[in-house]
């Protein structure tokens, strides 16, 4: 058991996967020599050599295209997108090739891409640095789409989307980059130890209200959970983990338990992943439901400036705000108590 920050965490994954896999290839912008704006990739090409971590020219389209082709070849490419706002150059490729050939070739051919895309906000950065497409890809069958809100979770999930031979989009919330946790390395070693890649985990058992997060909202989502202890209401926090496929029965074991849902994300909310788990949530648990589940997001605005993100960003008195929602409680959005 090693303490690690989500950063290095990912990339002791990667160097497992490359020592353990020689069909494993990383590709990407300054990934190489630079080792990753980030730091994720840092010496992993002194010790895997120019053939194994390629440092890629700025076409995000050229990466995703030339790992398609690797994948062809019965490699398993490893794409890292410099920035979530990048990704678009890219997004033909993703979406019309590396989600389309399985189905396309009637199964005979697989896609064991990963795609590593740092994204959200919270780091003071200018356009294009700070943006959480996720409902893009999590919209486009034949992806799977998954992302990490712990060093340990970094680890083991990213090992296991090299592994799967599913295309998978990997989203790191870059401003829990450097959250530090407990990591240990050896937890696939061993069939069942570790948490299945598609399943929600439940963080924080409560009561009251469950609060469904994921990515960089899932420590905000903890420290509602606390705050709102002190005022004698008990938080359930799930961690989805997984955006493609949904694990809904756990989010639905929570809300029969408690009644009441509020599911938070960075991203804008119109078409975003919270209204996808409202409407199936509450096709699954009407009758449990004590009030409508509440969402809360960016706004629908292009993500703005640094001066400005931490009013756009979700935070804890938003979060408890809904909270407070869907108890009946007087609030922002009413003004008044139902109660």
């Amino acid at each position: 058991m090693t303490e690690l920050t989500l950063a290095k965490a990912l990339g002791s994954g990667l160097r497992r996967a490359l020592a353990d896999d020689d069909r494993v290839v990383l590709m990407g912008e300054d990934i190489g020599a630079l080792g990753g704006v980030f730091r994720v990739t840092d010496g992993l090409q002194r010790e895997f050599g120019h053939d194994r971590v390629m440092d890629m020219p700025l076409a995000e389209s050229g990466i995703i295209g030339m790992a398609v082709g690797l994948a062809f070849r019965g490699f398993r490419p490893v794409c890292e997108i410099q920035f979530d706002g990048f990704i678009y150059p890219a997004f033909d490729q993703i979406v019309a090739q590396v989600a389309k050939l399985h189905y396309r070739t009637s199964g005979s051919v697989r896609m064991p891409l990963t795609i590593r895309v740092p994204y959200g906000g919270g780091i003071g950065a200018v356009e294009h640095h700070s943006e959480s497409p996720e409902a893009y890809f999590a919209h486009t069958a034949g992806l799977r789409v998954v992302t990490c809100s712990t060093p340990q979770d970094a680890h083991t999930m990213l090992r296991q989307a090299i592994a799967c031979d599913d295309p998978v989009v990997f989203f790191e919330p870059k401003r829990r980059y450097w959250t530090k946790g407990k990591v240990d390395e050896t937890v696939l070693d061993e069939p069942g130890r570790a948490e299945p890649m598609g399943r929600a985990r439940v963080v924080v058992e409560g009561s009251d209200v469950t609060i469904v997060a994921y990515g960089p909202l899932v420590a905000t989502a903890i420290d509602a959970a606390v705050a709102a202890s002190d005022e004698g209401v008990s938080i359930e926090v799930v961690d989805l983990r997984s955006l493609a496929p949904l694990d809904l029965d756990t989010i639905e074991a929570s809300v029969r338990r408690t009644g009441r849902l509020v599911i938070v994300h960075e991203a804008q909310q119109s078409g975003g992943l919270g209204a996808e788990i409202a409407a199936s949530i509450t096709d699954r648990c009407f009758l449990h439901l004590e009030a409508a589940p509440a969402r809360v997001t960016g706004f629908d605005t292009p993500y703005p400036s640094a001066r400005a993100e931490e009013h756009f960003l979700p935070d804890l008195d938003r979060i408890l705000d809904a909270v407070d929602r869907v108890l009946g409680r007087a609030n922002a959005l009413t003004g008044w108590s139902q109660r």
